[in-house]
C-alpha cells in the first residue's frame, strides 16, 4: 500500500520518524513534511511566497521531501506534483500533544489529514496526549491498525479520522472508542513584556484547559485512557442552525 506521511512538528520530529519505521517493511512509505515545527497554523495555505522543496537525506539515503509551507501545502504539493500517483492512505503525525475538543481547529496535523480528505484519499490524524518525553513505539504500531480500520470501513467523501491516544503504558489503555469531536477549550492569556529597545511584545501563554464534561466527547474519554478516534468534516455547516434560521426573514438588501 502507498502512505504519505507528514505532519505540523516538521521532517525531522520523533513522531513522523516513528511511523516511518513502524510502517516501512509493509508499505510503500512517502514523507512530505515541513522543513520546520509548523504547529498551530490550521488549514493555512501558502499563497505570498513559493513553496520550496528540498531532498531530506538520512545516515546517507533519501528519507523524504521538506517543504517550506504549512502541512495542508505539504500534502497539495505531495499530490499533485512529487509522487507519480495518489497515495492509498495520509497519516498525519505522530503530533506531540493530544489534538481534541475546539483545538483541532488550529491543528496543522489535523488539517493535514482534512486536506487529504478534501482531495479524496482515506486519511487519519494521529496525536499523543504527551509534551514531556514522549515514547511513540505503541502509537507508531497502533497505526497499522487505524489503516486497516480505514481500508475495510471505508470513510464517507471529504471524512477523516482524528485519533488521540493517552501518553500511558499500553497496559493501561482502556480501549478504543468513537468518540464526538467535544467543544473542551483552553482558556489563554497573553504575557506582556518589553524587549531591551523599550518595544513591546507578547506571548501566548497560561492555557488552562476547560473541559465541558460530556462523557461521550473526546477529550473526556482519552483523559480516562481511552484512545479516540473521532470522524471530521470539513463542511462547517451547522445544520441545526441553518434549519433554525430558516424561519426568519433574511437581511434586506436595501431599507
Amino acid at each position: 500500500m502507498k502512505i504519505l506521511l507528514t505532519n505540523d512538528d516538521g521532517i525531522h520530529a520523533p513522531g513522523l520518524f516513528a511511523l516511518y519505521d513502524a510502517l516501512r517493511s509493509d508499505h510503500e512509505v512517502h514523507i512530505v513534511a515541513p522543513e520546520s515545527e509548523m504547529s498551530a497554523v490550521g488549514h493555512a495555505i501558502t499563497l505570498t511566497s513559493p513553496i520550496r522543496v528540498q531532498a531530506v537525506r538520512k545516515n546517507g539515503l533519501f528519507f523524504g521531501h521538506a517543504v517550506k509551507g504549512t502541512p495542508a501545502d505539504c500534502v497539495k504539493i505531495a499530490v499533485q506534483e512529487l509522487l507519480e500517483a495518489p497515495p492509498d492512505v495520509v497519516l498525519s503525525g505522530i503530533n506531540v500533544g493530544a489534538n481534541v475538543g475546539v483545538n483541532i481547529l488550529y491543528s496543522g496535523t489535523v488539517s493535514a489529514a482534512t486536506e487529504g480528505a478534501f482531495l479524496g484519499i482515506r486519511s487519519a490524524a494521529i496525536s499523543m496526549a504527551a509534551l514531556k518525553d514522549p515514547d511513540f513505539r505503541f502509537a507508531a504500531r497502533f497505526s497499522k491498525e487505524i489503516i486497516r480500520f480505514m481500508m475495510e470501513s471505508g470513510l464517507s467523501d471529504g471524512t477523516a479520522l482524528n485519533v488521540n491516544i493517552p501518553a500511558v503504558p499500553p497496559e493501561e489503555i482502556q480501549g478504543v472508542v468513537l468518540a464526538r469531536q467535544g467543544t473542551s477549550r483552553f482558556e489563554e492569556r497573553f504575557d506582556r513584556r518589553n524587549d531591551p529597545r523599550g518595544n513591546l511584545y507578547y506571548w501566548l501563554t497560561g492555557e488552562t484547559f476547560i473541559e465541558n464534561g460530556n462523557p461521550c466527547n473526546d477529550s473526556v474519554a482519552l483523559k480516562q485512557n481511552y484512545i479516540t478516534v473521532t470522524p471530521i468534516h470539513y463542511d462547517l455547516t451547522c445544520e441545526r442552525e441553518l434549519e433554525r434560521l430558516r424561519e426568519f426573514p433574511l437581511p434586506a438588501l436595501f431599507r
